[in-house]
């Protein structure tokens, strides 16, 4: 198995993406740290964080395997390249750029390319990402993903936006492989009073609801 296989399995095993956007880098560290001891492993640092890379780096040096860290809102094909360089283990997009699915593979790193419709959908499938995630999922809800695989069932879908613990339910039993996770857990409040306590317990009750569908659907 290539590591690009053994990341995407490792992304499915663990179920749960979290969707990171600090306002400053530093801030990176101590949030991934109590993600992880909550367990949540599968951590998408965003580019939308200053000096991205540089917390790619820290967040990597520091925490090392104990962490899945993936880069996300990636757009561009250098960027992809020197965020994997940086340490990132999979790059996700918002849009349907097809050349991230060539310079992520040359690198044996999986990608995550964005789609709203099932035509997006299905051109990231046949570009060759990984995953395909539906973004942003919170205005379609479960009951689309559900309607989008029943033509296109060889879609690893990842739905992103919407997502939280009232409706991880719906969106697992829809048929999404794994769930991309923002706002719902990295709730605002506790960024800005930098309540990694918190943060870390809410982490926790995700990781356990999780663990509970998965035990109850037999997964």
């Amino acid at each position: 198995m290539s590591e690009r296989e053994q990341i995407v399995s490792q992304i499915v095993a663990e179920g749960l993406v979290a969707i990171v956007r600090v306002p400053r880098p530093e801030l990176a560290l101590p949030l991934a740290k109590a993600l992880v001891t909550g367990g949540i492993r599968a951590v998408e640092l965003t580019m939308s964080i200053p000096n991205a890379l540089e917390a790619i780096r820290t967040v990597n040096r520091e925490l090392g395997d104990d962490i899945l860290l993936g880069i996300g809102t990636v757009t561009d094909d250098d960027t992809c390249r020197a965020a994997i360089d940086a340490g990132a283990r999979y790059v996700i997009s918002p849009i349907n750029r097809p050349s991230l699915v060539a310079a992520a593979h040359a690198l044996d790193r999986p990608v995550m390319l964005g789609a709203y419709t099932p035509t997006e959908a299905q051109a990231a499938h046949e570009s060759g990402s990984d995953f395909v995630k539906i973004f942003p999922a919170d205005t379609l809800g479960p009951s689309y993903i559900k309607a989008l695989l029943a033509p296109l069932p060889h879609l690893r879908i990842i739905p992103t936006g919407g997502v939280n613990l009232d409706t991880m339910e719906a969106f697992l039993a829809a048929g999404s492989v794994a769930l991309g996770v923002g706002s719902a857990l990295l709730k605002k409040e506790l960024i800005t009073e930098e309540n990694w306590g918190e943060l870390e317990r809410l982490a926790k009750r995700f990781a356990d609801k999780l663990a509970e569908l998965k035990d109850s659907s037999g997964h």
